[in-house]
């Protein structure tokens, strides 16, 4: 683990994300990444003295891009801005989440792509030492224009405003949470209220926790598939790695060679390989976990490269580019990440199926080979894992509605004013393979 994370010398890796979102590593600002905020904000300066309108600093926002905001009024526009948008209902998002989301985009107000000041990322790393965690609600995120409502209630309390948990996880004001560590409220300026709110950095968070999650996850699946394929005498034959070479897939070699090395030296295993075993072949939950549990892993491997170049991105609209124009663009729009969160909903809702097979199998003493009904160590006296199996059916029903026959990335809806009419391309399918990360276990049966 880090003892600190640099933000501005170069991309966030995945696990600086994990160490700060989960374990509260504390992060430092490099004093060349905010001299070069103070350098594009200069930029902004000079554009919102100019008579002519510019989108995002001078004039309204969306459907009214073109309204002229006088001066003194540019500061009501920014506040009312993050007011009107931290809209979300429901459950608290959790904290680590929370934590993920300020710190991506943090990450890219250090870029020197978005104009702010450099007082507002010095508050958002503040918060994030203090250990204090805004509260985001669950529902009120259209993908398709990134993470609003979540970073709009992050941004409000950067504000002094809404509601946080401290440091101990008490719910308390915004402003008396801030008073309490130190931490001056900022009054928003030109830009930096759009700088603040355009983003994917909520799910792109999300996908990342969940990452790291599944390593464990799908080297736990192998032991599992290991310990069934051997309590249920069944053969290791079928792991070997030529049979696996006559299909080239680099996750499904890799589970396998997890799966001989569990079973090796295995006297179970060895002791029903002779011509006495008259069995052909075993049943698919057991012979083809690698085939499962591969292709999950090949679903990590692709969504571990989007997230990559999301850590490596600068998203905002508009953005300052490096020659110091200030662009118009879609750069905002959460398609990338949540087609791969979909993704992984699916293939981890199909380790969960499987697991949950084997687990059904072991139960059945018409499949088992000889193992007690049940598990149970007193048969009849006591139901053994007939009820843990029946939670572990149920979590597997939940995992699989993770992953509906239409992904939840590509459901449409309109938005006003036909701006943002596309696609619910976000928090949908973040929450699902977060949570079928979560719960891993009564889909098709094996």
């Amino acid at each position: 683990m880090n003892d600190s994370v640099i933000l501005g010398t170069r991309p966030l890796t995945p696990r600086d994300v994990v160490d700060v979102a989960r374990h509260g590593i504390r992060i430092e600002i490099d004093a060349d990444a905010l001299a070069r905020v103070a350098d594009t904000r200069a930029l902004i300066d000079a554009l919102a003295d100019d008579p002519q309108p510019h989108y995002g600093i001078s004039t309204g926002f969306g459907a009214l891009a073109t309204t002229f905001i006088a001066e003194e009024r540019r500061a009501q526009l920014q506040a009312s801005l993050i007011r009107s948008h931290a809209a979300g209902t429901g459950a608290e998002v959790e904290r680590e989440v929370v934590r993920a989301l300020m710190l991506l985009r943090l990450q890219t107000l250090t870029t020197g792509r978005t104009g702010v000041r450099p007082v507002v990322v010095e508050t958002y790393a503040a918060l994030l030492n203090a250990g204090i965690t805004p509260i985001v609600r669950e529902y009120g995120s259209l993908g398709c224009s990134g993470d609003l409502a979540p970073l709009s209630h992050v941004a409000l309390a950067v504000m002094g405003e809404g509601e946080v948990r401290d440091a101990s996880g008490d719910l308390r004001p915004a402003a008396e949470a801030l008073a309490a560590a130190g931490i001056a409220p900022v009054s928003l300026r030109e830009k930096e209220g759009l700088a603040l709110i355009n983003g994917t950095d909520g799910m792109l968070g999300m996908l990342l926790l969940a990452l790291h999650d599944l390593e464990t996850l799908l080297v736990t699946a192998d032991v599992a598939a290991a310990i069934s394929i051997e309590s249920q005498l069944g053969t290791d034959a079928v792991f070997a790695a030529d049979l696996m070479a006559l299909r080239p897939q680099l996750g499904q070699a890799d589970s396998a060679a997890n799966l001989r090395a569990f079973l090796a030296g295995s006297p179970i295993v060895a002791s029903h390989r002779g011509p006495a075993c008259t069995r052909v072949q075993d049943a698919y939950s057991l012979r083809c976990a690698p085939q499962v549990h591969g292709a999950a892993r090949d679903t990590v491997a692709h969504a571990a490269v989007v997230a990559e170049r999301e850590l490596a991105s600068a998203v905002d609209n508009p953005v300052v580019t490096v020659d110091g124009r200030v662009e118009s663009n879609g750069n905002f729009h959460g398609a990338p990440v949540a087609y791969v969160l979909d993704f992984l909903a699916i293939a981890v809702a199909d380790v969960a199926s499987m697991s949950e097979r084997r687990t059904d199998r072991a139960l059945d003493v018409a499949r088992s080979n000889g193992l007690p009904p049940f598990l149970a160590d007193e048969v009849g006296v006591d139901s053994g894992l007939m009820i843990a199996q029946y939670a572990a059916a149920g979590i597997v029903c939940r995992s699989s509605s993770a992953s509906p026959r239409r992904p939840r990335s590509i459901r449409s809806r309109r938005a006003p004013c036909r701006r943002t009419t596309s696609r619910w391309a976000g928090p949908g399918p973040a929450s699902s393979a977060v949570r079928s990360t979560d719960s891993p276990g009564c889909s098709r049966s094996r």
